[in-house]
């Protein structure tokens, strides 16, 4: 059994997530994305898909990024 990293359930089905030099612990996805996903400069939502990256800023959509000022960026329709 592990111990999960963000909420301490000792759990037999816990996995580890590696991010580059980042690694957790975690007994649920919920778990694993409050802790490693990005945030979005904007709105401040944890980004789970792809997002966009402009200027070393994640944003959750082109929405966001619009709203951030960012030009020439569109989400796709």
């Amino acid at each position: 059994m592990a111990i999960c990293d963000v909420c301490g359930n000792d759990y037999d089905k816990a996995f580890q997530v590696v991010m580059g030099d980042r690694r957790g612990t975690y007994d649920s996805f919920e778990c694993a994305i409050h802790e490693m996903a990005p945030t979005c400069a904007h709105c401040q939502c944890r980004i789970i898909g792809h997002g966009a990256e402009h200027a070393g800023s994640m944003y959750c959509c082109a929405h966001c990024a619009k709203h951030a000022g960012v030009e020439g960026i569109e989400d796709r329709a």
